[in-house]
């Protein structure tokens, strides 16, 4: 290719990754779903790819293409803008098939219909939610003379729209109704959008080959009983007080009452002085926060609150100047955003929770990571078009949260999250309603990603494996929660939720089950949310690691005499025994059937074990259907673009 294609091709590349940005549509969503659950969509994709490449072979021959004049494709891309794009995520997939199809037999039939089977190409490029990933597909699988009239199509499309000073999508989105987009450079990205090729695969259990990574010295094995769980074994002997792993979190939120105060740091939970703290507190901060360092305030911000709590540009710094540059969005737009966030942040304080900012934290960081992947396939592209190949970069960096193995390429934040039990939890309107608000003014388009399910099963997840963070025991000054026992947030912690001072959300830690006699236990000795898992007793490669959802020692109880004396005494086994099996079955649905328990309960009545209910061996958390299937069927999910 001429050094004047691949600058034309990096150009196009360049103005795709801003455009795309822009905002995350429904087709996107429900393509990657489809991707990732239908097992016949992935292998039409796949038939479709090869069939590409018998048509690449078909087609070379030496009769020379036509040559095509700018005035020429200048009209024939007028004709494809004025087709108007089909509609619905089900039309889209038929249409993306069609085309391609249509394309490679066009293409195969010669120099004379390279014409027509570019316009078919270019058609399928429309609608396809990730047009930086099919025009690196395209230049690998179809005949480069085809290829070349796309990429002019293309670039004739971006020069038109800059002379024109056509109005991006952003720009648009104040109005009633914004039309389908007519140019692919204003397609959605997917939601995962890290695959490269359709038919890269892979063994469809090869997940945990990667995840988590040897050097954490625990493995994930399925263990069967009641319900079928996957659990953290040890990869080798480790002694009583040994730090197995560590562990940074995805999220973090600081406890309600502490947020303002200014003595944690709103990012890694640090302990702080609030003399030696840098704060966001002007007027377009709208959840005003505190953080220990400046590398603290720049993760936060790039993570999840510029998105959630500023009128700043949430995308990458080299998408946004570029975004700037196309057109900001109107006053009037920036108004509207900042009152949305004004409106959640209050929600948030009001119900004193730590998991709706939990959710909407995690849910910035996976637009954070998918963007910048945008941003850095700029550099891929130009790679795969023959310019310099970019160093490889992925998910997760130093004192970040826990990735698959360097070794795997693919697996995203909804790969780990999906693996993950979940609690089914009553749908909170009011604070989907201004979540989804927020995302849709702060990126248009993100609204369709965050769907009433999607919200539901986040939430469920986030309020079954999130972490109390506690420091030296805890803290005595947790206000107590106001809300009725079985809506009260609980997290895991040993010390007991009342006596943490935020909360964490682990890709690891997550699969750590609970026992009343824990083999480890989680610790916070590094003074931040950097958990360590620390061995509890020796223990061998090959045994189970628990931990202690809540505080299973017997408790102080304080009683007051007839003669108004304060008595203070220590719970009996089954008055221990009864409270925190109660939590257990508040907090995550299930009656503990361990060793203790067990033991505990042969010496007691049936009144001392809080009724039969109590015992029966119940547990109401649940797995997505998609990874219940593949786990049964001793299979796995395959990862972000996969196919089979």
């Amino acid at each position: 290719m001429s050094e004047s294609n691949r600058s034309s091709s990096s150009t196009y590349i360049t103005a795709a990754a801003v455009s795309v940005a822009v905002g995350l549509a429904a087709y996107a969503v429900y393509f990657d779903y489809k991707r990732r659950n239908d097992v016949e969509f992935r292998k039409k994709l796949k038939k479709e790819k090869k069939r590409l490449e018998k048509t690449m072979a078909a087609s070379e021959k030496n009769e020379p293409t036509p040559a095509f004049t700018p005035a020429e494709l200048r009209e024939v891309l007028t004709q494809l803008k004025q087709e108007a794009p089909p509609a619905s995520p089900e039309e889209k997939e038929g249409y993306f098939m069609s085309q391609v199809g249509l394309g490679e037999q066009l293409a195969a039939q010669g120099p004379a219909f390279h014409l027509p089977a570019a316009m078919a190409f270019y058609r399928a490029l429309r609608v396809y939610p990730s047009p930086v990933e099919l025009i690196v597909i395209y230049q690998k699988t179809i005949p480069e003379a085809v290829f070349k009239i796309v990429m002019d199509l293309t670039n004739l499309d971006v020069s038109i729209a800059a002379e024109e000073q056509e109005p991006t999508l952003a720009g648009r989105i104040d109005e009633e109704e914004v039309e389908p987009p007519a140019s692919p450079l204003q397609g959605p990205p997917s939601e995962t959008s890290s695959s490269q090729e359709w038919d890269k695969i892979t063994d469809p259990s090869g997940y945990y080959d990667y995840f988590p990574p040897k050097k954490m010295n625990v493995s994930i094995v399925t263990r069967e009983g009641p319900t079928m769980r996957q659990v953290l074994v040890l990869s080798k002997d480790v002694a009583a007080g040994e730090v197995i792993y560590k562990e940074h979190p995805v999220v973090t939120a600081l406890d309600p009452d502490l947020q303002a105060l200014g003595t944690y740091c709103a990012h890694c939970l640090r302990p702080i002085d609030p003399e030696m703290s840098l704060s966001l507190t002007d007027e377009s901060h709208t959840f005003p926060q505190t953080y220990c360092s400046k590398s603290c305030m720049l993760s936060s911000k790039s993570q999840s609150h510029t998105l959630l709590f500023t009128l700043e540009n949430p995308l990458p710094a080299e998408l946004a100047a570029q975004s700037a540059a196309m057109g900001g969005l109107p006053s009037t737009v920036l108004e509207a955003r900042q009152e949305a966030q004004e409106k959640f942040a209050e929600f948030v304080k009001a119900r004193g929770k730590t998991i709706p900012l939990l959710v909407a934290k995690f849910i910035a960081r996976q637009v954070a990571i998918e963007t910048q992947k945008l941003a850095n396939s700029n550099a891929l592209g130009s790679s795969a078009l023959g310019g310099p190949s970019p160093a490889k970069k992925t998910a997760s960096t130093e004192g970040d949260f826990t990735d698959a193995d360097g070794t795997s390429d693919g697996y995203t934040l909804s790969d780990h999250i999906e693996r993950l039990r979940y609690l089914e939890i009553d749908r909170d309107e009011e604070e989907e309603k201004l979540l989804i608000e927020v995302l849709r003014l702060a990126l248009p388009g993100l609204e369709e990603f965050m769907t009433a399910q999607k919200h539901a099963i986040v939430s469920g997840k986030m309020a079954y494996n999130a972490f109390g963070v506690c420091y030296g025991g805890g803290r005595d000054d947790r206000p107590d929660p106001t809300t009725r026992p079985e809506d009260t947030e609980r997290t895991r912690t040993p010390y007991g939720t009342s006596r943490q001072i935020g909360t964490a959300f682990y890709t690891l830690s997550s699969y750590l089950t609970h026992s009343c006699v824990p083999s480890a236990r989680p610790s916070f000795v590094s003074g931040t949310s950097e958990v360590s898992i620390i061995a509890n007793r020796d223990l061998k490669a090959g045994d189970e690691l628990t931990i202690a959802f809540v505080d299973v020692t017997p408790n102080e109880k304080v009683t007051v005499t007839e003669d108004g004396e304060l008595v203070t005494n220590i719970e009996t086994t089954a008055e221990c025994r009864r409270r925190r099996r109660y939590e257990l079955a508040r907090g995550w649905r299930f009656a503990c059937q361990c060793e203790r328990c067990k033991e505990e309960a042969e010496g007691l009545t049936l009144e001392e074990k809080g009724g039969a209910s109590a015992e029966e061996e119940k547990d109401e958390s649940k797995i997505e259907e998609v990874a219940k299937k593949a786990v049964q069927i001793g299979k796995d999910v395959p990862p972000a673009g996969e196919v089979e």
